[in-house]
């Protein structure tokens, strides 16, 4: 990696973190947003979909509170109904916005109650589009659950490799990368295991980076 792309992912990621600000996850997939449209009695469309998050994105004093917003495929596409981009709203209100790039998790083959995260295949053409579009960071989410036997070493290491290869790509298209191994609280185990399990993954998906 080049120095002037180096220092600006590192200048990203100060950024990202100043001011002991948050990041504002509005990433719900257009599924997971339809669902909670219709708990609500909401048309389940892309009209309501955009209203709903205009009010988000324009809502007053939001940079005051956080420094970047994690968008999704379709809302990073979406406009105010003045037809302002919503990555043009996010940048006025001097916020970085990040794009979520897996697919989600799925049933792992072969490891019965545990879960892979998709979204690799032609990652690298749309990290380079989302670029683009004015994204700075991108975030992937792993689930791993906690059980009897379970999480097995296999799906460790196969939801490590997915992270580190992500954020190879990320890296290469000048975006800063957020790895996410989400370790399930839910379940009897104790918060030190839940520790350890994240310590484990995120080990691996060092070593699969830097070996």
């Amino acid at each position: 990696m080049d120095t002037q792309r180096l220092n600006q992912l590192i200048a990203t990621a100060k950024a990202m973190v100043a001011d002991d600000k948050g990041l504002l996850a509005m990433d719900e997939s257009n599924v997971t947003c339809n669902k909670r449209f219709a708990k609500l009695g909401i048309p389940q469309t892309e009209e309501f979909r955009r209203a709903y998050r205009e009010l988000i994105v324009t809502t007053p004093g939001l940079g005051e509170c956080i420094n970047g917003v994690i968008l999704y495929d379709e809302t990073i596409r979406q406009h105010k109904k003045d037809s302002t981009p919503f990555i043009q709203v996010i940048t006025d209100a001097g916020i970085i916005p990040g794009i979520k790039v897996d697919i989600g998790a799925k049933n792992m083959a072969g490891h019965p109650g545990e879960k892979i995260t998709e979204g690799l295949d032609s990652l690298r053409d749309r990290l380079a589009k989302y670029s683009q579009m004015g994204a700075r960071f991108a975030k992937w989410r792993a689930v791993i659950t906690l059980g009897d036997g379970i999480p097995s070493r296999g799906c460790l290491e196969a939801n490590a490799q997915s992270l580190a290869r992500y954020a190879a790509l990320c890296q290469e298209a000048g975006l800063v990368t957020i790895v996410e191994p989400e370790v399930l609280m839910e379940g009897k185990h104790t918060i030190e295991r839940c520790y350890k399990v994240t310590e484990e993954v995120l080990q691996m998906v060092f070593n699969q980076l830097y070996i």
